[in-house]
């Protein structure tokens, strides 16, 4: 994170006042003092500073750093690759892809100060539209929106309980955070298109000793999804296999049991959610990351950007869609598509301008200015330009935690990208 707060000027101007009475050498002191202390400045509780004020030389801080290895845990490179950290050849690929690398930076240091603000507005009793909003506006103030150039990388996803995934609330949706809720909060940062997708699990009221005994017992779940994640991350790699990836995780995933209400449940990885591959504009761009052992032969590559996520959980580990969509994103691959309804053409000329191929949600559109458009959205679904993501469940009863990081396949190493104090 950055600095905290403005150099005090007022102080330096009644020191100014001191020095002139007490000489020429003493005002040059002075002088020389607020010239060194002058313009710095650091972020306001709460955050108020856009991130890139905070770093005006453009050097932003550099996520964790892992080198690749021959070995890692249960995967089996086919290849040493322990040589690239100290390659002249891959340090100078590195600093020509610098400035690529400053905008995931200033991206991912954005994340880690609105997540930060989020853990003081997350508290039950919060309506979840009321928390979502406050997390998006507070992205919009750190990263200065500007249009498709810089802004929410997808709508702030905060799927409680046996609810895994894609659940933001719609307009006038009234859900109150309770107590003992398992909540997966999953935001975006997005600069010219670089996409920062990073996921963290609150079980609200953890902290608060009055709500201990609806809270502590899901420690255990928390922690084997927490750990299985930072697994798939220590096993990625040039060069490594996708299914390899998907072994680790599970291996670690399932070792783990919790005890709810008497009854002690094996930690399943939910089979059917994966990480992905991230390109410009593009948050799913090609490659799955299983978080289970599976065949898949497709390699990481050098240059490549991954969200490595992981969920597990007390049901099935299966998950299907459930319930109100919210959560919809223009389809990356369609170019055309002959549109006749004329309020279908009105939204995706909107879409198109405001989203792009960015993810959005129904209150993105509402706030936009946008009335009447859900028949238009459905037109734009059934014919393949937009596709919709309903919300992914497991049976209910259930309880699932996600985290998910995103990491950089640069040459000399790899970079947890969105790595910050908390997880």
């Amino acid at each position: 994170m950055g600095p905290t707060e403005d150099a005090p000027d007022g102080e330096e101007a009644a020191d100014g006042e001191e020095a002139a009475e007490g000489g020429d050498a003493e005002k040059k002191r002075k002088k020389k003092k607020k010239k060194g202390s002058g313009g710095i400045k650091i972020q306001t509780t709460p955050p108020t500073i856009p991130v890139h004020q905070l770093y005006p030389s453009g050097d932003f801080p550099v996520g964790e750093e892992q080198q690749y290895k021959n070995s890692c845990g249960s995967v089996n490179y086919e290849e040493d690759n322990s040589w690239r950290y100290s390659s002249e050849e891959m340090r100078d690929k590195e600093r020509r892809d610098k400035p690529t690398y400053e905008i995931m930076r200033q991206a991912s240091e954005v994340h880690r100060q609105v997540r930060a603000f989020a853990y003081t507005i997350i508290v039950p009793g919060i309506t979840l539209i009321d928390m979502c909003e406050q997390i998006e506006n507070m992205t919009r103030t750190l990263v200065v929106e500007n249009g498709l150039e810089a802004g929410i990388g997808f709508p702030t996803g905060c799927s409680i309980n046996h609810c895994a995934a894609h659940f933001t609330p719609n307009g006038g949706d009234k859900t109150v955070l309770q107590a003992g809720d398992v909540m997966k909060i999953d935001f975006g940062v997005q600069i010219e298109g670089r996409i920062i997708d990073c996921a963290f699990t609150i079980v609200a009221g953890r902290h608060m000793p009055e709500h201990d005994h609806l809270t502590a017992k899901f420690d255990p779940l928390v922690e084997a999804v927490r750990d299985a994640t930072n697994t798939g991350i220590a096993n990625a790699g040039i060069d490594v296999r996708l299914g390899d990836v998907g072994a680790a995780i599970q291996e670690v995933m399932e070792s783990y049991e919790v005890e709810l209400d008497g009854t002690t449940y094996k930690v399943k990885c939910v089979q059917n959610l994966n990480g992905h591959s991230i390109g410009p504009y593009h948050i799913h761009a090609g490659k799955s990351v299983p978080i289970v052992a599976t065949k898949e032969q497709t390699k990481m590559e050098e240059g490549e950007v991954f969200a490595i996520e992981t969920f597990g959980s007390t049901g099935k580990g299966y998950v299907r869609e459930e319930g109100e969509c919210s959560h919809y994103m223009r389809n990356f691959d369609c170019a055309y598509a002959p549109i006749r309804l004329p309020r279908a053409k009105q939204l995706l000329a909107h879409i198109t301008k405001h989203h792009d191929t960015l993810a959005f949600c129904r209150r993105f559109l509402e706030r936009d200015g946008q009335s009447k458009y859900l028949l238009g959205l459905r037109n734009l679904c059934d014919l393949g330009i937009v596709d919709p993501y309903p919300p992914l469940c497991d049976v209910k009863g259930s309880y699932v935690a996600q985290f998910e990081h995103t990491i950089l396949m640069r040459p000399r190493c790899k970079e947890i990208l969105s790595r910050g104090p908390d997880y």
